[in-house]
């Protein structure tokens, strides 16, 4: 691979990357802050960083997976290996991040451990902060360039690229991981109550579970196949109508085969006066200046069909 190479794919990951190298160093800083202190909040962040770095390198091996080639097993291609790859991810996140600081949380609750002196986790907090902030913006500035105009939770529902908005969710619950391990550790100083940072650990797995949860719920939809934007439905749609000898366009279907390809499978009445030849070089003149005019529609389907056969097609019962 050429340097050029190795830095454009650099770049077009630079989330991940940013993500993997903060979680590394963080989660070291935080196991031997725990093992110093013998705090369990910072243990259950520890995890938390742990976590996510493998988190990271998964949804790397994904987008590496997924960038295969179509053959004749998958004729379109493996794109979609990329949002298993996400919600296993999110799963990852629920059994063992969540779990793992509920658990750990729990059991400092039942049986307490003193805690020594606080100012190394005060320290490696505040390293964690800015490292765990550094990839949130760095997050965060590429999400928002990708949605837009669209709010935030739009964004989210209509994005076909799990990577981005997963690392943003897992900086959000890191910072506010954070927050609540910090709060657990001074409190449990200030009223010298050690339970206090085992209910800190509990709150920091319960964040992490509802993260989990939703990260999971937009993998699965991924997973199972999600249409293109309606914007650019409704462009298929407008250029196929406009045609002079298509009459109507009965419906437009598409789905994504990997965050930058999708399929689109479109039912059309013809004139009748349309020949089997001329429709067959109208098809591919379609197909043509469709993919010239929106690149990411990889594969094209366009069918003839009589607008009263599709709507009967549309709303008989399947068998």
């Amino acid at each position: 691979m050429t340097a050029t190479r190795i830095l454009a794919a650099l770049r077009a990951n630079i989330v991940l990357y940013g993500a993997l190298a903060a979680n590394v160093g963080i989660a070291i800083a935080k196991f031997v802050a725990a093992g110093v202190t013998g705090s369990s909040s910072m243990l259950t962040e520890g995890v938390h960083s742990m976590v996510d770095s493998g988190n990271q390198i998964l949804l790397l091996y994904g987008q590496k997976r997924a960038a295969r080639p179509a053959d004749a097993a998958h004729p379109f291609g493996y794109g979609r290996e990329l949002y298993f790859w996400a919600f296993v991810v999110a799963m990852l996140i629920f059994a063992i991040g969540a779990g793992v600081s509920i658990y750990e949380g729990y059991r400092h609750v039942l049986e307490p451990e003193p805690l020594r002196d606080p100012m190394v986790n005060y320290i490696v907090l505040g390293i964690a902060v800015a490292l765990e902030g550094t990839s949130w913006a760095i997050a965060l500035r590429e999400f928002n360039a990708r949605r837009g105009e669209l709010g935030w939770w739009r964004a989210i529902r209509r994005s076909k690229d799990p990577a981005g908005f997963m690392v943003l969710f897992e900086d959000s619950a890191a910072l506010i991981g954070l927050v609540f391990a910090g709060i657990g550790i001074w409190a449990s100083h200030s009223l010298g109550d050690p339970r206090i940072d085992g209910v800190a650990s509990i709150a920091i797995g319960a964040v992490l579970a509802a993260v989990a949860i939703l990260l999971a719920r937009e993998a699965k939809g991924l997973l199972i196949g999600e249409a293109a934007d309606p914007r650019l439905v409704a462009t298929i749609r407008e250029r196929v109508a406009r045609h002079p000898a298509i009459v109507s366009v009965n419906h437009v279907r598409t789905i994504h085969t990997s965050p930058d390809a999708i399929f689109v499978a479109v039912s059309a009445d013809f004139d009748d006066a349309v020949t089997m030849g001329e429709g067959e070089t109208l098809i591919e003149g379609l197909e043509t200046e469709l993919k010239s005019a929106l690149p990411q529609l990889t594969s094209i389907y366009i069918r003839p069909e009589k607008r009263e056969d599709a709507v009967v097609g549309e709303t008989s019962s399947p068998r």
